[in-house]
C-alpha cells in the first residue's frame, strides 16, 4: 500500500473546495453530463453553494446530495480528515479521540463515525480456497465455560476468510447449522477446501461438496501442516482488541456496522492506493447505487 500521510493529506485537501473537487471527480469521472442538455457540458463552481453549474443552461448539480456529506453544516475538509484517520489506524478510533481531533461536538463526532462506517459495508465476491471460517462471540463474560450459553450475552459473529484474500464476517442470531450453512453456501465457491475447528455444525460440509480439513483445538492442536484457522483467528484477535482498546463495549444492535469497519482495513490492506482513498472510492459507489449508474441531483 502506498504512504499516505498528514502532510500529503494536507497538500491535497487544504480547503473545503479541494474537497467538494475530489466529490465531484469521483460520482463524474467522465465530466458531469447535465440532466436538462442530456450530454456532458463544461460546469462552473458556484461561488456560495456546493454546487456546480452548467456553462450552457444554467442547470445546477449538487455533488454531495445522496452522499453522508448532504445537509451537514460540518466543514467538508472535517469529514474527509475523519475518513483519513479511521482508515489510518489499524484498530479505529473513538469518537471521543476524533471531538478532540476535530473541535466538535461529542454528538456531532458520534453521527460522523456511525455515518462513515455506513459506507464499509461492502459484499465481497464469493471467496475461494483454501477458505477457513470460525465463529466467535463479542460481549460480556459468559455464565459457563466454551461456547456462550443461550442465556450469555454475549453476541455471535460468523466469519469466512480466504487464506491471502479477503475476509466475510456477519453478526448472526446463532451459530446453528440452519444459519450458518446458508451463509457459507452464498460466500465460499462450491467444491472449495475448507478449514475449520471441530465444531459439529461443520460436520455437513463434506456433504454439501467442500473439501473439509479439521484442526482439534480441544486436543490443544493448533496447527498441523496446512490445517489451522488461524488466519481467521488472527482477524478476531484485531476486531476483539480494536473494541475493547477503543470502543470498550459495542451493543448487539450497532455490532455489525464495527465488523464492517474492521473487515474493510482488512480487505484493503494490500491496495495500491492509500486505505483513505478506497474509503472516498465508496462515496461513489454507495451513491451509484441508491441512484444509479447516473443520476444528477439538481434543484
Amino acid at each position: 500500500m502506498e504512504r499516505y500521510t498528514i502532510h500529503d493529506f494536507n497538500r491535497d485537501f487544504p480547503d473545503d473546495d479541494s474537497c467538494l473537487t475530489l466529490v465531484r471527480d469521483l460520482l463524474y469521472p467522465d465530466g458531469i453530463q447535465c440532466r436538462t442538455c442530456e450530454e456532458v457540458r463544461p460546469h462552473h463552481r458556484l461561488a456560495k453553494r456546493k454546487a456546480f453549474s452548467c456553462d450552457y443552461c444554467g442547470t445546477h448539480v449538487y455533488p454531495l446530495a445522496g452522499t453522508i456529506f448532504e445537509k451537514s453544516r460540518t466543514p467538508l475538509k472535517s469529514w474527509f480528515y475523519a475518513m483519513y484517520l479511521i482508515a489510518s489506524t489499524r484498530c479505529g478510533i473513538s469518537a471521543k479521540q476524533l471531538e478532540r481531533e476535530l473541535g466538535v461536538t461529542y454528538k456531532t463526532a458520534w453521527r460522523m463515525f456511525k455515518q462513515i462506517r455506513s459506507l464499509l459495508g461492502e459484499e465481497v465476491d464469493k471467496l475461494t480456497g483454501p477458505v477457513e471460517m470460525d465463529e466467535t462471540y463479542v460481549g460480556g463474560k459468559s455464565r459457563k465455560m466454551g461456547r456462550p450459553s443461550k442465556d450469555s450475552n454475549k453476541t455471535p459473529v460468523f466469519g469466512i476468510v480466504e487464506r491471502g484474500g479477503k475476509v466475510a464476517a456477519l453478526v448472526t442470531k446463532d451459530v446453528k447449522r440452519k444459519t450458518v450453512m446458508p451463509i457459507i453456501e452464498a460466500k465460499v465457491m462450491p467444491k472449495s477446501l475448507i478449514y475449520t475447528d471441530e465444531y459439529s455444525t461443520y460436520n455437513v460440509l463434506t456433504e454439501k461438496g467442500f473439501t473439509h480439513r479439521r484442526i482439534a483445538h480441544k486436543e490443544k492442536v493448533y496447527v498441523v501442516g496446512n490445517i489451522h484457522t488461524n488466519t481467521i483467528e488472527g482477524f478476531w484477535s484485531i476486531l476483539k482488541r480494536g473494541i475493547a482498546g477503543v470502543y470498550h463495549s459495542v451493543s448487539a444492535k450497532h455490532l455489525q456496522a464495527y465488523v464492517n469497519e474492521y473487515a474493510f482495513r482488512y480487505n484493503h490492506r494490500d491496495d495500491t492506493q492509500p486505505m483513505f482513498q478506497s474509503v472516498g472510492d465508496r462515496v461513489r459507489q454507495v451513491r451509484a447505487g441508491r441512484y444509479g449508474t447516473y443520476s444528477p441531483v439538481g434543484r
